[in-house]
């Protein structure tokens, strides 16, 4: 496999909502509340999201076990979007606790969890970073 357009624009969207996460959660911690920053990270963190989980779809790996092209890690995508739905629900509930509970859960999940998972040996990020970095692979 190698960085195809697809691959860039997953790539570049899931980095993007790894770090705009932190900023909407920040926005809204601590005394002082801003609103503004949150609502504005928060929008931009799910538009990445969406493009990161959407573009994954058409991402394939026969070389991987998989069921019709698609690996294990595929599963982040309904995760994240059944994620982003009840999160916004929540909101439309004026379910503000929820909201930031699913919200935060779906960012450890979706970003870290899954993030971590494409590092691993044998998968195709995981081959660039410990092959360049530590001539292993």
């Amino acid at each position: 496999m190698q960085l195809s357009p697809v691959i860039a624009i997953h790539l570049t969207a899931a980095l993007a909502a790894v770090a705009l996460g932190p900023v909407a959660i920040w926005a809204r911690r601590g005394r002082e509340q801003r609103t503004r920053l949150h609502r504005a990270a928060g929008y931009a963190w799910v538009t990445v999201m969406l493009a990161t989980a959407i573009s994954a779809l058409f991402i394939r790996d026969d070389q991987l076990p998989n069921w019709a092209g698609y690996t294990w890690i595929h599963v982040f995508v309904p995760v994240t979007l059944g994620g982003l739905f009840a999160a916004f629900r929540a909101l439309a509930r004026n379910d503000i606790a929820t909201h930031r509970k699913t919200m935060q859960s779906l960012y450890l999940t979706a970003c870290i969890g899954a993030g971590a998972f494409t590092l691993l040996p044998g998968r195709y990020l995981g081959q660039l970073v410990w092959g360049q970095w530590f001539g292993i692979l």
